[in-house]
């Protein structure tokens, strides 16, 4: 019972605009790369749950997609992915890029957080490419528009604030126990991250529409032996792409983009996996899948997460 006393656990939710740098925080305080990063903007589709643990406190992050005014039925999924992980949340990061702040979604944002009791952070990220004297006026500008428990200046990339904003979120957590293992890194299956590192590698090599009309589903995940070097994973993933013209720029010519996307994504699974890796590619169409609630939710949905 003392144990429980004096330990504490609980949720923080990371909200905020497109590309301000939720993913880069959730993997800088986990000391791993968890979440994919692009500089594309709504590179996060679905919550991504990361858990840091310690000896005094077990922190379960829940990374959310960029908020946005959605154009289309996958940007609304997303919306409602974001908000859906404030329900729960002990404590709610509202990251700002501080290179670019003010940005038109913030207001709405911020409607959804006075309707709220939880502490609530305001994370001024990115602070390393800023120059110092234009800080305080962001700084002024933020604390008089709301009412935050705390605004803390970070730099996801240099660990700048990171301690300090990890101190603040342990004073707002509840006692409670260890809701997983200690080691344990997320409550997502495997399938999940593998998929996710194949669509960070597409949207990091492709450009306009095709990362955004890229979708990716493992369709096959095994161990098997090898006559040579013994047991190696199996994985055959299946890309999906909403038009022909699509499908034929991901493949590349002569199959070359397709096939650096494998050799660049197989290094990374490797490393998560930490085992050998046979990665099988193909690339299909399943038109206007964005659009449709029936093919999102196929395509590895957002009613599952």
């Amino acid at each position: 019972m003392n144990e429980i006393q004096n330990f504490k656990s609980g949720y923080v939710s990371i909200i905020g605009a497109p590309n301000v740098g939720k993913s880069t925080l959730l993997n800088t305080i986990l000391g791993q790369k968890l979440a994919i990063v692009t500089p594309k903007p709504q590179t996060t589709r679905n919550q991504i749950r990361g858990i840091l643990t310690t000896d005094t406190y077990q922190i379960i992050f829940v990374d959310t997609p960029g908020l946005m005014h959605p154009k289309y039925r996958l940007q609304t999924e997303m919306v409602k992915t974001a908000y859906s992980a404030l329900g729960d949340a002990d404590v709610v990061l509202f990251v700002v890029d501080a290179t670019c702040p003010g940005a038109e979604i913030e207001n709405t944002i911020l409607k959804r957080l006075k309707r709220m009791q939880q502490a609530k952070i305001l994370v001024l990220n990115k602070v390393d490419i800023v120059e110092k004297p234009t800080l305080l006026p962001i700084l002024e500008a933020y604390s008089q528009k709301f009412e935050f428990t705390h605004i803390i200046p970070t730099s996801a990339l240099t660990t700048d604030g990171v301690s300090v904003l990890l101190e603040q979120i342990e004073a707002y957590l509840p006692p409670g126990p260890r809701y997983f293992p200690e080691d344990q890194l997320s409550d997502l299956p495997e399938r999940f991250f593998i998929a996710e590192t194949v669509r960070e590698k597409i949207m990091l090599l492709t450009q306009r529409e095709i990362p955004y009309a890229s979708a990716v589903v493992i369709e096959e995940f095994e161990k098997r032996q090898t006559n040579k070097s013994g047991e190696i994973i199996y994985i055959r993933a299946i890309v999906y792409a909403e038009r022909q013209t699509q499908k034929q720029i991901i493949i590349g010519k002569g199959g070359k983009l397709i096939k650096r996307v494998g050799e660049l994504a197989r290094i990374d699974i490797e490393k998560f996996l930490d085992t050998r890796v046979f990665l099988e590619l193909y690339v299909t169409v399943k038109a206007d899948w964005r659009r449709d609630a029936r093919k999102l939710k196929e395509l590895g949905g957002f009613a599952d997460i």
